[in-house]
């Protein structure tokens, strides 16, 4: 999908009309940020991981309610990576430690922010809920099913918040489409969403270790390119379908209020077939109550359609590109043009800061909203509510947007989907797990 200016500038402007009559626009115009500080001051915060996406939430911490205090990562390096950061917001340092269960022990602190290979998600969080502590966990919840249900029963068993940072639930503009586009019944009935997260280019990071006798094997990796790069290796990953598809079913769940109920799904490891095992091209479609669609697909070969949500109604068609963007067509007014036209792109990769971040990125076109709108690039913001919202919860129990049971519903449907592909079936989603 490559629409021309003029077509993305009006689709703006028609959103922003669409909502303006409800209390929604108000979070478009102004920061949705809350106000601090926390009362009982900054929550005591560990972090775990400071890898790539770590360091990302690190940087968009506010100090106002959280005061970081030691890191724990088994890389140097992230280590040294995480202490600039705290330098450059003008930040005290932190303390570090290898060993998560040190770091709970030695250390006085309330809450941990958790970013590690997705493997050891429930493992650790598991060991920080019960040992007390509130966490705030990176997506997707778990490696697997039995994973996600070890830590909601933890955070049960304990009385303590468990969030996941699905950050489409603290943003600005996902809340003005939902109350202003959805719920106000702007779509009429939808029937089907197309969402898709295409890049050209690997995963494969290169590095080295950060030392000549660092032994990653200690730690479960049997090389440090498997620690460098466990995205790609089945035994740590979910792939494509973990670190992008979960974000979107996330969102979609959301919107319509429902799980999904089956999964049909297709793919393979067919352009980087050496140095990796997760699939390189997923295709899934997944079923919903009251015949309702979502058909996702994710392609490592090409980064024309980039990343987006739409949602097709018998009255319009709502599109959420980038988490930045917000686009509204009337399907009344559909004998206008709404052609679609190819535009040259630019050449060369755009600095990635994260794995949500499309390595393709044309950075001056879509996500960029025309003057005299009010969308903005509400990912940043998003962040920082996140886990604004996680510290108020820790001190004066304010709700966590999305919390452990969406979670699961959010990573069920994407572990059933690679399983679909491994075994070309169709996969029910609820407790029954027979085919048809």
């Amino acid at each position: 999908m490559n629409l021309t200016p003029e077509q993305m500038d009006q689709g703006r402007r028609n959103f922003l009309r669409v909502v303006a009559s409800t209390p929604a626009v108000a979070v478009l115009g102004v920061s949705a940020a809350m106000r601090g500080p926390v009362r009982g001051g900054p929550v005591k915060i560990g972090f775990v991981g400071v890898g790539s996406r770590g360091r990302t939430l690190l940087n968009l911490v506010d100090p106002a309610y959280a005061q970081v205090r030691v890191f724990c990562d088994i890389n140097p390096s992230s280590l040294q990576k995480a202490d600039e950061v705290l330098k450059n917001n003008q930040q005290p340092p932190a303390k570090h430690y290898a060993e998560l269960k040190d770091m709970l022990e030695h250390e006085d602190i309330e809450a941990v922010i958790m970013a590690p290979p997705l493997w050891a998600h429930a493992p650790l969080a598991t060991a920080c809920l019960d040992a007390g502590k509130h966490v705030l966990c990176e997506k997707m919840m778990a490696w697997d099913e039995a994973g996600c249900e070890a830590m909601r029963d933890a955070a049960r068993r304990n009385n303590r918040v468990l969030e996941l940072g699905y950050q489409r639930n603290y943003s600005p503009l996902y809340h003005s489409a939902y109350e202003g586009i959805v719920k106000s019944g702007a779509l009429g009935e939808v029937y089907h969403v197309r969402a898709t997260w295409h890049r050209n280019g690997t995963w494969k990071r290169k590095g080295d270790p950060p030392s000549k006798d660092y032994d990653a094997s200690k730690w479960g990796y049997p090389t440090f390119d498997h620690l460098l790069n466990w995205r790609l290796y089945w035994k740590y990953s979910q792939g494509l379908m973990a670190e992008l598809c979960s974000h979107q079913i996330n969102a979609v769940n959301w919107f319509f209020g429902a799980k999904p109920e089956a999964v049909v799904a297709s793919g393979g490891l067919y352009r980087f077939p050496e140095g990796r095992e997760v699939f390189d091209h997923v295709y899934a479609t997944f079923e919903y109550p009251g015949g309702r669609t979502l058909t996702w697909t994710s392609v490592e070969s090409n980064a024309f359609d980039d990343y987006y949500e739409m949602y097709q109604g018998t009255k319009g068609t709502l599109i959420l590109l980038h988490e930045s963007d917000a686009l509204f067509f009337d399907e009344d007014a559909a004998k206008r043009a709404t052609a679609i036209t190819v535009e040259p792109r630019g050449a060369g990769p755009a600095a990635v800061t994260t794995e949500t971040m499309s390595s393709n990125r044309n950075v001056t076109s879509a996500a960029a909203p025309a003057s005299g709108t009010s969308t903005q690039n509400t990912g940043p913001l998003s962040i920082r509510t996140e886990i604004q919202r996680f510290c108020s919860a820790v001190r004066v129990g304010t709700p966590v947007a999305c919390g452990p049971d969406k979670a699961i519903e959010s990573a069920r449907p994407c572990i059933r989907a690679n399983e679909a592909v491994k075994t070309k079936q169709r996969i029910a989603l609820g407790a029954d797990r027979r085919t048809t």
